[in-house]
């Protein structure tokens, strides 16, 4: 099983490590305070999922919990859920540098399956997309991700498909990636419920 990022199931020793461990914390320290902000105002209760993992060993020194070794139990779904207005979201969070497009192989075949899933059952599925090196963050529905792997046989997706189809998010000082705002704008969300 290769989790996360291509990393293999292997089992992690004395400190929860990862190659990859800081790649796209930037974009996922913004969606956290997003998300904190949604909820002290009472707007949408928006959460991070935690990592799935399995625990093999824990040392108790000094009364407090250890974890001395771990490894990836299962693949995750998908970075963020909750609710607003009475509506499931579910959505992933990456960033790429690239200047010119999202690379595919930056998410999951079983995520991508697992958004299709949540749009089927009418809950609000997406992606969000930030191109760290151009410093714009993108909202990317599902059923236009979709679209494109459907009509494309290319590894990525270019940065004119995201102009094109996706939503910009432009960032503010609170809450810094408004989303919820995009989903409002486009009509993802049933006011009257």
């Amino acid at each position: 099983m290769n989790y996360p990022n291509g990393l293999k199931k292997e089992l992690i020793k004395n400190k929860l490590e990862i190659k990859y461990a800081n790649r796209g914390m930037s974009l996922e320290d913004d969606l956290n305070k997003t998300n904190e902000y949604y909820r002290q105002i009472d707007k949408a209760y928006i959460y991070k999922k935690p990592t799935p993992i399995k625990i093999v060993k824990v040392i108790f020194p000094q009364k407090k919990a250890k974890i001395t070794e771990a490894y990836f139990d299962t693949p995750s779904t998908t970075d963020y859920n909750g609710i607003y207005k009475g509506k499931y979201i579910d959505f992933e969070a990456k960033e790429t540098t690239s200047l010119t497009s999202f690379p595919l192989n930056n998410i999951h075949p079983h995520q991508i399956k697992h958004l299709e899933k949540i749009e089927k059952h009418n809950g609000i599925a997406f992606l969000i997309i930030r191109f760290t090196k151009k410093k714009e963050t993108y909202l990317l529905l599902e059923k236009e991700l979709k679209d494109f792997l459907e009509n494309n046989t290319k590894k990525s997706i270019p940065i004119s498909y995201f102009k094109e189809k996706a939503h910009l998010i432009k960032e503010k000082y609170s809450p810094r990636i408004d989303y919820l705002e995009i989903l409002d704008n486009i009509g993802g969300i049933n006011h009257d419920e």
